[in-house]
């Protein structure tokens, strides 16, 4: 039996409700039947785990999928009247098949999402309407989309100066866990929901810079990354190979090397003190009045401002990947930019132009420990303020590129992966200037 994306965000949580998938999988070793159902239970014969109440998470490990719980405690051998306290516990299965893999990976993440978010940007709207003298803080319990939204959201209103000061806390619980990672592995301490939580509780705080993306007068606040050729290419095309879990990065990377695009463009940028060599100097002319004349009053925060004159430098493509990183890691295993701080007033650049396959692999490996960084076909420097001028792909002009911003699409260009769908801004020239510590996290220590 399987439901539409709709009737799966519809459902009653507090119903067990019908079967939404069912199918045998293997069970250390034996196989037997397993259940999901739309009221959001997970049976097979020896458990039913609630996914609103005891299901933390999940994650796809080549052919298993781990469901990560907490459940109450049976009694101890020194404890035997402490029944019910709670401990993690770890329940693994596996599909029998592929298209069975992809379809647990699909129908459980689509059950968690419906216990978080309703639909796209629902989290910007409550963050947007929100009652913010009624709470300490604001939870996030997912990936680094769920964060972006909420930042939107308060930025976005009218008491946005009092509201972004608003804590946010985040549990990782999604596939991309960049922030999470970011914070607690600055003091040593794993990636974990437990950690995470423990963290919110004790409730030491840090600064964190916020990125205001400028296109005319379309604006859009992040707190990750933004990038465009490979690791756009790589983050958003591998989607149709979701089911595949946190494999399907290495999968489309691997295809996305040996079939290499660079794209044609140029980046401007104000770089940081000490930084000021890298790249050649840019004409200063028109693009400072039309920049500043764009920036009018508007609903909510309009970004940071400062001297344009700075805006001296540029680098001319073809180019093989850009990247900004406001963070060091943009997910779990990705140490994206590990001299990145959280509220230096800076973005972490990193650039590739060109590079031979063979050493582009071999870099690839090398981003689970930030040594990508130190290779000789990449530049490495901080900006206070960036403009990318996008443009079609070297290899064929009548197809263009994906901008990504922490996780979304923000502009598509002709030809590209699910071009015909709608996005905030075009494929065209923006801007983007980072405001030190304007919003408040959560932090293992201060």
């Amino acid at each position: 039996m399987r439901l539409t994306e709709t009737e799966i965000l519809t459902m009653d949580p507090t119903d067990a409700g019908a079967p939404l998938l069912s199918d045998q999988v293997q069970i250390s070793g034996n196989v037997v039947p397993m259940t999901l159902t739309t009221g959001g239970k997970l049976r097979w014969p020896d458990r039913c785990l609630s996914i609103a109440k005891d299901v933390l998470g999940f994650t796809v490990e080549g052919s298993r999928i781990k469901i990560n719980a907490v459940i109450e405690s049976g009694p101890g051998i020194c404890c035997p009247s402490n029944v019910g306290a709670p401990m993690r516990k770890t329940f693994t299965f596996e599909p029998l098949s592929e298209d069975s893999l992809r379809l647990w990976n699909q129908r459980l993440q689509s059950v968690i999402d419906s216990l978080e978010t309703k639909y796209r940007l629902h989290a910007k709207e409550v963050a947007h309407s929100l009652d913010i003298m009624g709470y300490d803080g604001v939870l996030c319990v997912s990936g680094d989309g769920i964060l972006v939204e909420v930042v939107n959201g308060l930025l976005e209103r009218e008491d946005w100066s009092s509201a972004i000061k608003m804590p946010l806390g985040v549990i990782p619980a999604g596939t991309s866990n960049g922030m999470a990672k970011s914070l607690l592995d600055f003091v040593g301490e794993s990636c974990t929901a437990f950690n995470a939580t423990l963290a919110i509780i004790r409730g030491h705080k840090r600064s964190l810079d916020v990125a205001t993306v400028l296109q005319g007068q379309k604006k859009y606040f992040s707190v990750l990354m933004l990038a465009w050729g490979l690791i756009a290419d790589i983050d958003i095309e591998s989607e149709k190979y979701r089911w595949m879990g946190s494999a399907r990065m290495d999968f489309y990377a691997i295809q996305r090397i040996f079939c290499l695009r660079k794209y044609h463009g140029c980046i401007k940028f104000v770089a940081a003190p000490g930084f000021e060599n890298f790249g050649e100097p840019n004409e200063l002319g028109g693009e400072i009045d039309e920049l500043n004349s764009n920036w009018v009053m508007q609903d909510g925060y309009c970004g940071p401002t400062f001297d344009m004159k700075g805006f001296n430098r540029k680098i001319e493509g073809p180019f093989v990947s850009i990247w900004l990183h406001n963070v060091p890691w943009g997910g779990e295993d990705v140490l994206a930019a590990p001299d990145a701080k959280f509220s230096d007033g800076y973005l972490d650049l990193i650039v590739m132009k060109d590079c031979p396959k063979i050493s582009l692999a071999t870099l690839m490996g090398e981003m689970n420990k930030g040594g990508h960084v130190r290779s000789p076909h990449v530049l490495y420097l901080k900006v206070k303020a960036f403009a990318l001028e996008p443009g079609p792909r070297a290899d064929d002009p009548n197809k263009e590129g994906i901008i990504d911003v922490d996780g979304e699409v923000l502009a598509r260009g002709k030809g590209t992966y699910k071009c015909d769908q709608k996005t905030l801004m075009t494929y065209d020239k923006l801007h983007i200037k980072v405001d030190q510590g304007l919003a408040t996290v959560f932090s293992p220590i201060n």
